[in-house]
């Protein structure tokens, strides 16, 4: 039966869920349209959680935007500020030193590493498997622990700036980064095996939400959603930013397309970042100090515009920064999530499935709804839309 029949079932009972829902760790709304268990159609509502956070980026200086742009998502922080200030560098003409670009680097996957732990560690609390959750979060707490040591924070890092980071490494916190991730890189096996043998998981995960190669290129899907369909795409790979040029790596994909090889792509690159950290650790570069002198830098942004992209740990991530070279403050900031594409355009996912696969098709996603929300206040009652100031959004308005 077609998509468009199953649709037009006069019987469908609305299920809303959502925004609140104990599936869902950030507001969205799932509508879906159900024949007795069977999904017939789902609406994607979003647009509870706005901040404006690329208008804020206009009203705040290149420096102060830095901060802002790391809060789109506490989870993805460090993605965030690297792909923004390879942006205002490239405006500058700024080449930063090559330590720099490995200790970004080593931040980066120590972040894709814990967030990766952690929507599996969410899966399998999703389908019953408390205390597999907490193991796998207790695991990943050793991973905030190196990420602290590495950055100075567990979470929000700031830990880079324009022309480097703001923390170099010595051999004492090398080494106990080190030994933090050999550790985990057992740990992770297991969790891996789990996930490959446990009955129960694999009833769960196994042929649900399936995705054809073919979909998820029409629907534009990214990071692990894609790569699970055998689509190979990854920014590291294809635009070898910061110091991933001279890193070996492998950009893992599967052809099983569902819910499962979803979560196993996300446990095997998290192997594979135990691997580039451990390859940072043993070939970071002495050339040059990684932290600039703040003072130094310049305060007037030519004028310019630029491009980047990163490899998020949900996908593609680019921003579009630009400069009129009179302003203080950047001209137009324009950011792209990869949880905007991999959670709007895959409603055609949950369709054929029960009731009860809905929030593991949705965790399999990895969905992060601030990254989607950030734009202008509209008063739909009054017909006016407004900017929410810096001091405003500090009081929750």
């Amino acid at each position: 039966m077609s998509v468009s029949k199953i649709i037009e079932v006069p019987l469908a009972l609305e299920l809303p869920v959502g925004p609140q829902h104990p599936a869902l760790h950030e507001p969205v709304l799932l509508k879906a349209y159900a024949d007795g268990e069977e999904i017939v159609k789902v609406e994607i509502n979003t647009g509870y959680n706005h901040r404006g956070i690329e208008k804020l980026c206009e009203k705040n200086s290149f420096y102060r935007d830095i901060f802002i742009v790391a809060r789109v998502c506490g989870i993805c922080n460090l993605v965030h500020a690297d792909c923004y200030v390879r942006a205002v560098e490239q405006i500058l003409g700024m080449e930063i030193s090559n330590r720099a670009k490995y200790l970004r680097v080593l931040a980066m996957e120590l972040e894709r590493l814990h967030s990766h732990m952690l929507i599996n560690a969410v899966m399998a609390e999703n389908i019953g498997f408390e205390n597999l959750f907490m193991n796998i979060m207790l695991d990943r707490e050793k991973i905030m622990k190196a990420k602290e040591i590495l950055t100075g924070n567990r979470v929000l890092s700031d830990y880079v700036m324009v022309g480097g980071v703001r923390r170099d490494i010595d051999d004492v916190k090398k080494e106990k980064i080190r030994d933090i991730l050999l550790k985990t890189e057992e740990r992770i096996k297991y969790y891996k095996k789990v996930f490959e043998e446990d009955p129960t998981i694999l009833k769960r995960l196994v042929d649900v939400g399936k995705v054809s190669t073919r979909d998820a290129v029409i629907h534009s899907l990214v990071g692990p959603v894609a790569r699970a369909s055998g689509v190979k795409i990854d920014s590291r790979a294809s635009d070898k930013y910061d110091a991933y040029s001279e890193i070996p790596f492998n950009v893992i994909t599967r052809t099983e397309g569902d819910s499962w090889a979803r979560m196993m792509v996300r446990w095997d690159e998290a192997l594979e970042s135990v691997k580039i950290a451990l390859h940072v650790l043993d070939h970071l570069p002495s050339d040059a100090n990684p932290v600039p002198d703040e003072k130094k830098l310049p305060r007037k942004i030519p004028a310019g515009e630029a491009y980047t992209r990163v490899e998020a740990q949900r996908g593609e991530l680019t921003y579009y920064v630009m400069s009129d070279g009179k302003s203080p403050n950047p001209y137009r900031v324009k950011i792209r999530t990869p949880s905007f594409n991999n959670i709007i355009s895959t409603g055609f996912m949950y369709v054929g499935y029960t009731i009860a696969d809905l929030p593991v098709i949705l965790t399999s996603l990895d969905p992060c709804i601030s990254c989607m929300e950030r734009v202008t206040v509209v008063d739909v009652i009054k017909n006016v839309s407004y900017k929410l100031p810096f001091k405003e959004l500090g009081k929750g308005v």
